[in-house]
Parts: structure tokens; C-alpha cells; sequence
């Protein structure tokens, strides 16, 4: 029964491979449509803040689709989920988000607290992750 689960698993993780594959085919290809229209339609060979703010934006999304599909490789490749990637896709997922924040809209200061803490806490746990890898028990002393 575990085998009929576990391959299941493989095929599911084999389709979402596949899935955000195509996904991140066409994120390229707008973030290519974005930056063509930008530099050659709208404003020749110039791009506006805003512009580049969304460009920014797009190039971290296809940053993140990137990163989860090198977890899930390595699951499928390993079995195991590496920790460290996870915690980086968040802390590109927030920085993301912070790119992306209008400075002159009236954001609440709350909101601002809380991202920090955020970034605070995400950059520890992979701070700890980092030194815990780093970490080796000593052996023990065989006669």
C-alpha cells in the first residue's frame, strides 16, 4: 500500500512540476512583452519608476516560481524538503512585497511593524537553519 502512496506522490509532484513549468514559460514571456513595451512603445528607451517598480515585481514572481520548482526537484530527487529554500522564497516573497509598496500611499504603521517582524523572523530562522547545518555533533569515542 505505502508503495501504490509514495508513487502517487511522485506523480503528483511530477505534474506540479510540470504545471509550474509551463507557468513560469509564460511569466518570461510577459516579463519579456513588459519590458519591450516599456522601452520601445510607450516611452522609448526609457522606463518610469512605476515601470520599473512592476518589473521588479515580475522579475521576483518568476524569482519564486524558480525557487519552488527547485523544491519540488529536490523532493522528488531526494524525499526530502530542504528547510533553508522554503524560508528563502519567503523572504523573497516579502521582499517582493516591500518593492512593491506605494511609499507615498497612507500604509498603517501597523502594517509596516508587522512586515518588519516579519523579515526579522524569517532572516533568523535562516540564520539558525544556516548555523545548525554548519553544526556537527562530535563523534563518539570507539575503543
Amino acid at each position: 500500500m505505502e508503495t501504490y502512496i509514495a508513487k502517487f506522490e511522485k506523480i503528483v509532484y511530477l505534474i506540479l512540476i510540470i504545471l509550474l513549468g509551463i507557468v513560469i514559460l509564460f511569466s518570461i514571456s510577459e516579463l519579456i512583452g513588459l519590458i519591450y513595451t516599456g522601452l520601445f512603445i510607450q516611452s522609448i528607451y526609457r522606463l518610469d519608476n512605476h515601470e520599473l517598480i512592476n518589473l521588479f515585481g515580475f522579475f521576483l514572481l518568476v524569482i519564486i516560481g524558480i525557487e519552488i520548482l527547485e523544491t519540488l526537484k529536490t523532493y522528488l530527487q531526494e524525499n526530502t524538503i530542504h528547510f533553508e529554500i522554503v524560508i528563502l522564497v519567503a523572504l523573497i516573497a516579502v521582499a517582493r512585497k516591500v518593492i512593491l509598496l506605494e511609499p507615498d500611499s497612507n500604509s498603517n504603521g501597523l502594517v509596516m511593524v508587522g512586515i518588519g517582524v516579519i523579515i526579522l523572523s524569517l532572516g533568523a530562522t535562516y540564520l539558525f537553519i544556516k548555523k545548525a547545518k554548519s553544526f556537527k555533533s562530535p563523534e563518539p569515542d570507539v575503543p
